[in-house]
Formats: C-alpha cells, sequence, structure tokens
C-alpha cells in the first residue's frame, strides 16, 4: 500500500524552494500568492500512456542522430524509474535534453558563442522496460555561462521529463555527473536545501555500463514520488 503521508509531503527541504534568492529567474516566477489545490481528475490520473511504435526507434543513442558520428566524449547513461514504494515504472516515457560538449544548446534562444555540432541534437527517448529500466547513449554535456551572476557557470548536466503512470507523476528533473566541482556554486542545484537529497540528482560511475574502445557508464536511477523522492528540477 502506498504511503499517502509520503505521497502529499515531502520532507522539508528536500524538494527545491519555489523562491531561492540565489536563483535569480525564481524571484520573477515564484508564486506571490497561497497556492490553489487543482481537483484531480480522470485525465490526469489515467495517462497519458505511449506505445513503442509512438516512440520510435534510435532515439536512445544521440550520437548517430547526424550524417556523422557526434562530436565529444560519448557516454552510456542507465538507470531505473521507481514509485514511491520502490515498484517499477515500467513502459513509462524517459525523455532527455542536454547541450553539446561545447557546452551550445541546438536551440535558437541559445546565444552561447561555443560552436554547435551539426550531428547532434541533444534530444533523446525511450520507454522504460518491465523493470523500469532505461539506457540512453549520448556526448557528456559542457558547462555553459548562464548569466545568473558574475562568473555563473552550469555544472554538467542532463535533463530528464518522466511521466510515470499519470501526468500527476510527471518529474522534470535534472542529472549531474559525480565530482563536478562547479556543483557548490550553483544555484539551481543548491535550491534542494537538503544535503542528501540532494545527492539524488548526482549520477554514480559505473563500471559494468561502460563499453570497451567507446563509452565511459554512470548509473542514474529516479524515484518519482515520496519521501526518497529525486528533487524536481529548480
Amino acid at each position: 500500500m502506498a504511503d499517502e503521508e509520503n505521497y502529499r509531503k515531502p520532507l522539508p527541504g528536500t524538494q527545491p524552494e519555489y523562491l531561492h534568492a540565489p536563483y535569480g529567474s525564481t524571484r520573477k516566477r515564484s508564486p506571490s500568492h497561497a497556492l490553489v489545490a487543482a481537483p484531480q481528475l480522470a485525465g490526469e490520473l489515467a495517462g497519458p500512456r505511449f506505445t513503442r511504435e509512438e516512440v520510435g526507434v534510435g532515439y536512445d543513442d544521440l550520437t548517430k542522430h547526424g550524417n556523422a558520428p557526434a562530436l565529444g566524449e560519448r557516454i552510456v547513461v542507465a538507470g531505473r524509474i521507481l514509485d514511491l514504494d520502490g515498484r517499477p515504472a515500467a513502459n513509462t516515457l524517459v525523455e532527455i535534453w542536454q547541450c553539446n560538449s561545447a557546452g551550445r544548446y541546438a536551440h535558437a534562444i541559445d546565444t552561447h558563442d561555443a560552436p554547435l555540432d551539426p550531428n547532434f541534437t541533444g534530444l533523446g527517448r525511450v520507454l522504460t522496460d518491465e523493470e523500469g529500466g532505461y539506457k540512453f547513449t549520448t556526448i557528456r554535456p559542457g558547462a555553459y555561462p548562464w548569466g545568473n551572476h558574475e562568473n555563473a557557470w552550469r555544472p554538467a548536466h542532463i535533463h530528464f521529463s518522466v511521466f510515470g503512470p499519470s501526468f500527476m507523476t510527471r518529474l522534470v528533473t535534472q542529472m549531474y555527473f559525480p565530482g563536478d566541482p562547479l556543483l557548490a556554486f550553483d544555484p539551481i542545484f543548491n535550491s534542494t536545501a537538503d544535503a542528501e537529497a540532494r545527492q539524488r540528482m548526482v549520477s554514480s560511475f559505473n563500471w559494468k555500463l561502460t563499453v570497451p574502445e567507446r563509452a565511459l557508464g554512470f548509473h542514474f536511477d529516479i524515484v518519482l514520488r515520496g519521501r526518497g523522492a529525486t528533487p524536481r528540477e529548480g
């Protein structure tokens, strides 16, 4: 039986606050009035559902979307999607997006003067297997400046969107890399106050996931809800 108390009330500090003053944009978009609870209707509780035909094939390897191999250090990122009771979220959509190895997104609003890679879109998607497992092959993203404050740099990260069994369990978060010296200075990462909870956003190097002569491996599990939930994107 699900722990409804955990489902409704994450422990204080284990999710990012709506207002985290060092993260500039939260000062503009954080709620100025008390939140209003919206009713959970069938449309939010029963879907969405995606088929493997709708998701398509080949989107799990971001290094092969162009006419030539993408530039940068190839990595494998894999893990499991779990619910608040540790049960696998099977057949759920996992989407990722990221910048390239030089720290630039293939997006019109990214004005960073780092080079674009014409063979790297930074977009991927898969459905989890019956054990909640997923795997991507991609390029290790670069750090980039973001103008939040003087000499502000985002640590290397990959964005994840996971739906789980319904819209109500959708989680958007960021995966970071172990040992990144920029984590200590990043207002987005540190908008989650609890140090242990922040570590749920940091992947771990995994030798078993490495591919000889091709890619290093990183493990990253995501827990959708409950007191052990992965912090959402701040």
